[in-house]
């Protein structure tokens, strides 16, 4: 174990100098739902509750496909740095802005005329449809803001500089709950809206992010050399299509992964509304985790694409396998506190006894897939900052849609296992994606060491 510790101890400190302030940064995009769902449970109810956890899951399945693409700029610029091409990484950031702020407008379009008739279709309560409608359609709105924030958190990160968008998170978070309670309440005088008022709030905290953000990255000297030649309006159409060459896969694979989340919520929704009020209870614990670990998915990303342009392939697989055993750790504290505390956890959204005892069951299947959970998201992006983007993408799929998902619907709708068995087909997709997703990083990683061990046989053999 010593050696073992030795030879990965200077991995170890390097990856969670740089994936600490990540895991907190995206712990702030979960935490705007968790502070939306505590209030909702707590200062309007139950149906509140279950409306939100409807909108969450459907809103879910629009943020990931931007987030996604807003992902394909990070190992761009973590390479291109590697390769000391400072010039590009400018190119690399105008063309992402454009992307992005496309994208943010085309779904927010689709969520404001494709709302109600989605939401009309997915047999669910009417007084939770009710409440559902207005708090999607300001959701929608905020995915433009929150894409000019990723645009810049993504360049930031990709050259190492997290801790910024970590400040600028964990400040929104607080201006989000402030607002939430304000709103909701009707404190000040104001009159209360209900979950509206959750909805207005996020669109105001996601469009300050989203200033700062920007205005970080345009005033600090740390990027003066990244940013001679960055246009708002010139767009290299290779420069664009690079991007979206990983954007667009990434942007499916989290598509793949959260759609199942997201038709397992209407699935469950078909069963109750109590029901539908656990599972939105229990998911948001178990997307706190999948957040943090996320984060570490993120550095390795980092970490990986500026070994691959830096062409350090062995410093690539031992940092790799290095964010493999740190996100381990992690995930199975948080498997702990999962089994251990899902009788107590609960009772800080709701204190309906009804989704208590619900949400308690579904802890102990979310602690059981901790560890699939972490490692699957740290594989993805491994891979994502060497540019291998494709093939992870169909092994999400296959995870998820051929086996997790419909494994759940014969379990908790056919055989009768209501959401339980809904989420042990969940976990079954994490379970097949987590292992192929290691399987292909193994092949690739030392595909990658016995090329440079040949490029230097055959340069030692002319010399």
């Amino acid at each position: 174990m010593k050696k073992h510790y030795a030879i990965y101890q200077p991995y170890y400190r390097a990856n969670l100098r740089l994936a600490t302030p990540v895991v907190i940064s995206q712990l702030g995009q979960v935490l705007v739902q968790t502070a939306d769902s505590i209030i909702a449970g707590r200062f309007v109810g139950t149906t509140a509750l279950a409306a939100v956890s409807l909108v969450n899951s459907v809103f879910m399945m629009v943020l990931v496909i931007g987030i996604g693409i807003a992902y394909g700029l990070t190992p761009l610029i973590a390479q291109e740095n590697g390769r000391k091409n400072y010039g590009f990484c400018a190119q690399l950031l105008s063309a992402s802005f454009q992307i992005n702020m496309l994208i943010g407008l085309l779904l927010f379009l689709l969520v404001f005329f494709g709302s109600v008739t989605v939401l009309n279709h997915l047999d669910q309560p009417a007084e939770v449809i009710h409440q559902a409608k207005p708090f999607l359609i300001l959701m929608g709105a905020s995915i433009i803001p929150l894409m000019v924030f990723n645009t810049f958190k993504q360049f930031a990160e990709g050259l190492g500089f997290t801790k910024q968008a970590m400040l600028i998170s964990i400040w929104g978070n607080i201006l989000n709950v402030c607002l939430g309670i304000i709103f909701v309440k009707g404190l000040f005088g104001m009159e209360p809206m209900g979950i509206r008022g959750i909805g207005f709030s996020t669109l105001i905290d996601r469009s300050v992010m989203a200033v700062i953000m920007s205005f970080y990255v345009f005033k600090s000297k740390h990027f003066e050399k990244y940013l001679s030649g960055f246009s708002f309006f010139s767009l290299d159409p290779t420069v664009g299509w690079r991007i979206l060459k990983i954007g667009t896969p990434v942007a499916m694979q989290s598509t793949f992964e959260i759609s199942a989340f997201s038709g397992a919520a209407i699935l469950i929704g078909t069963l109750g509304t109590i029901q539908l009020a656990a599972h939105q209870v229990a998911i948001n614990l178990a997307a706190i985790t999948y957040m943090m670990a996320s984060g570490i998915g993120a550095a390795a990303a980092i970490k990986s694409g500026h070994s691959f342009g830096a062409e350090s392939y062995g410093d690539l697989r031992k940092s790799a396998l290095a964010s493999y055993h740190i996100v381990l750790l992690l995930m199975g504290c948080m498997a702990l506190v999962f089994m251990f505390g899902n009788h107590l956890i609960p009772w800080v959204y709701t204190d309906d006894k009804n989704v208590v005892a619900l949400t308690a069951q579904l802890l102990l299947i979310a602690a059981l897939f901790q560890l699939f959970d972490g490692t699957q998201v740290v594989g993805l992006g491994i891979l994502r900052g060497i540019g291998d983007v494709k093939i992870p993408a169909f092994i999400t799929f296959l995870a998820y849609w051929v086996l997790g998902l419909p494994f759940g619907y014969l379990l908790g709708i056919k055989l009768g296992f209501g959401a339980s068995g809904i989420w042990f087909g969940l976990t079954l997709g994490l379970m097949v994606a987590a292992l192929l997703l290691y399987f292909r990083f193994n092949y690739l990683s030392k595909k990658l060491e016995q090329s440079k061990l040949s490029t230097l046989d055959i340069t030692l053999a002319k010399a």
